[in-house]
């Protein structure tokens, strides 16, 4: 990802939070990771925080509070948020789960591994895909629109 833009990891669970963070060390992101434990934690940090907004959120289903579609229907409905890409990064393999998530406009779904090679597999995609992926910066709401109609459709075919 390799951008000034922090990644924001919204996850309940120490370990899960601690693997994502060695799994980014290692494949050299030089990113901030930002975690908060939960979606309501997650909301507030990015309607509070001052500085530029995530480049990517990393984001637990399950979690207290808030759970993760929860927030992803909260973040999706504002327009300040809803063209930052969110994968889904959980325990969660759940048809129900997966089939809301990408209603919700998730860019991607991932399901953890418990196997570290695996895991660390599945950040490395994840890092390359967004290390080659261009996102526009837009205070454009028609544009910012237009790009989630775009995001819901490729999701969609996918």
């Amino acid at each position: 990802m390799q951008s000034a833009k922090p990644i924001l990891l919204a996850e309940d669970d120490d370990i899960d939070a601690m693997t994502v963070k060695r799994a980014l060390k290692e494949l050299n992101v030089a990113n901030q990771l930002v975690r908060k434990c939960d979606g309501e934690q997650a909301l507030e940090y990015l309607r509070e925080h001052e500085g530029p907004k995530p480049c990517l959120i990393l984001l637990d289903l399950n979690m207290p509070k808030m759970n993760g579609l929860e927030f992803l229907e909260a973040i999706k409905a504002d327009e300040k948020f809803r063209a930052i890409p969110v994968i889904a990064l959980t325990t969660s393999g759940e048809q129900s789960d997966i089939i809301a998530s990408f209603r919700l406009g998730v860019a991607g779904y991932m399901v953890k591994s418990v196997d570290y090679a695996q895991f660390l597999e599945t950040m490395r995609v994840v890092d390359e895909y967004w290390s080659l992926s261009k996102m526009p910066e837009s205070a454009d709401p028609a544009l910012d629109h237009e790009l989630e109609t775009l995001s819901q459709i490729e999701n969609a075919v996918l």
